[in-house]
């Protein structure tokens, strides 16, 4: 039923006709190749966006961006670590080479590393700061010189999106790390509103909630990822089967919407963010939570 919904509100967005709410604006995405970003990437696109589809996975970049252009849009990969000192200017040449231009920035690449405070190891701990917070902000530092355009009338639409979480806003259990990082992006945000405003640029946070991803779901399912030649588990130690409808219902028991959002919806609120529709608003923290946590 939630996928059925969500595929519902995507397609509604996705089929406003000539209103495209990027039409002709181009957008780099971060840990486009599966979940959020990649439901992201392909909404953007459906809404006339020229999407860079970023990942450290090469392959799944690719399909990403092959299944954008089957659809007649236009798209291209960028695979690469985004924790790699030279990723954003890299990324950010490459988008000025094929596009001419960067309209949107979405800072959606990450992962969690979770322990318990008293175990956690430094490494850790500076891991989730330079892929929440390094990474980030070299990408927006070296996309300065395309996006603080001082003359006016040579101004479009222009955003920043960086994701953040509802544990960077409330803690959570295990996520000390997470948490940190998290928190920071928040910072992060309203300083980038604040001094790029001036400038005509918009930048804000989306925290979401419990999203259906690779981050949520069970870490017995056995989702890793490989960062510094480590493999890192990913995912919710004990969290239920979607089959386990008992235990399904008790993981989002304080969730007023009484289930998790889907990544077509998350990604729907990174489009609110980067079109005209939210031309008045920057500076603030998005909470996508299906009522979580108020």
């Amino acid at each position: 039923m939630a996928s059925a919904r969500a595929g519902q509100i995507v397609a509604h967005l996705g089929n406003v006709g000539p209103t495209q709410l990027l039409k002709d604006q181009v957008a780099i995405i971060t840990g486009a190749g599966q979940g959020i970003g990649a439901s992201a990437a392909r909404l953007f696109a459906a809404h006339g966006a020229r999407v860079v589809v970023s990942d450290l996975d090469a392959k799944k970049a690719q399909q990403v961006t092959e299944e954008i252009k089957s659809q007649g849009h236009q798209a291209m990969a960028f695979p690469g670590d985004v924790m790699a000192p030279d990723f954003g200017q890299r990324v950010v040449d490459a988008t000025i080479k094929e596009y001419g231009k960067i309209n949107h920035i979405v800072n959606n690449a990450g992962f969690t590393a979770d322990k318990m405070a008293h175990n956690m190891d430094d490494a850790t701990y500076e891991l989730m700061y330079r892929v929440h917070g390094l990474a980030p902000f070299r990408l927006i530092r070296a996309a300065a010189p395309h996006m603080r355009i001082k003359e006016a009338e040579k101004r479009e639409n222009r955003s920043i999106i960086n994701v953040s979480s509802t544990s960077g806003l409330h803690g959570n259990v295990g996520q000390v790390s997470y948490a940190f990082a998290k928190a920071g992006v928040v910072g992060l945000t309203k300083t980038i509103a604040k001094e790029w405003g001036p400038f005509g640029v918009r930048c804000n946070t989306v925290a979401f909630g419990y999203i259906l991803t690779r981050l949520t779901f069970a870490k017995e399912n056995g989702e890793t990822i490989e960062v510094d030649g480590k493999k890192i588990a990913l995912g919710i130690p004990g969290r239920p089967a979607a089959a386990d409808s008992k235990a399904s219902v008790t993981a989002v028991a304080d969730i007023p919407l009484q289930r998790a959002g889907e990544p077509d919806e998350a990604a729907a609120s990174m489009l609110f963010l980067a079109s005209p529709l939210a031309s008045y608003v920057s500076g603030h923290t998005l909470e996508v939570t299906g009522g979580r946590g108020i």
